[in-house]
């Protein structure tokens, strides 16, 4: 998660790491507790109308994604199972988020119709994801488009941080910009996978 922001986290949360390593916390544990705020904070808050609030429960336990890669880079226990463990939980968070706010839409908004383009960008974010993860299953690469994951989940929590404040539209904007480039993202994929299953169909042995 957050890719971008790699080399900046590893300065900042480097200390956080360390710590905990050295209090015997395993980066397994810090990789489910993060999820589990994530879900939370984003179940909780989000229907309730409480949008700013939410953004920063959820932000504070983001970063717990992040130190759990140092963590385990910090005691030599990076793994398989720790990969698959992270992307299997970011999933769960990922469908939170979109779920607390498809609940605020519902509840709040009484908005059947932001409630529907909520589920859309959350259906084609998942998707995105899978079809990255099947494609590469499979021996295709599978990468890049309009909205990977960390942009997506910048985009929301900005859009839902911008609206707690009270800039008007702005997480409807952000909400039907994730539904359209996700949609767009798994079409670049499979069409960008379906080139690669051609090229090795036809070519020579």
């Amino acid at each position: 998660m957050l890719e971008r922001f790699r080399a900046l986290s590893h300065t900042l949360l480097g200390p956080i790491a360390r710590l905990l390593v050295k209090l015997g916390v395993s980066p397994d544990l810090v990789t489910v507790i993060g999820t589990l705020g994530v879900a939370v904070g984003a179940l909780i808050c989000f229907p309730q109308g409480w949008l700013w609030q939410g953004v920063v429960v959820v932000t504070v336990f983001v970063i717990s994604d992040m130190v759990d890669g140092l963590m385990a880079k910090i005691t030599g226990t990076s793994s398989n199972w720790g990969a698959f463990l992270d992307s299997a939980l970011d999933r769960l968070g990922d469908a939170a988020v979109f779920g607390g706010i498809l609940l605020y839409f519902v509840y709040r908004e009484d908005s059947t119709l932001w409630a529907g383009i909520a589920l859309a960008g959350l259906v084609f974010g998942q998707w995105t994801s899978y079809v990255k993860a099947r494609a590469e299953s499979l021996g295709f690469s599978c990468s890049g488009g309009l909205a990977a994951r960390a942009d997506r989940l910048v985009i929301i929590l900005a859009g839902a941080l911008l609206a707690g404040l009270g800039v008007p539209y702005v997480l409807q904007i952000a909400v039907a910009a994730l539904a359209l480039t996700s949609m767009i993202t798994v079409l670049q994929r499979i069409v960008q996978v379906r080139r690669q299953a051609k090229a090795a169909h036809v070519r020579p042995a």
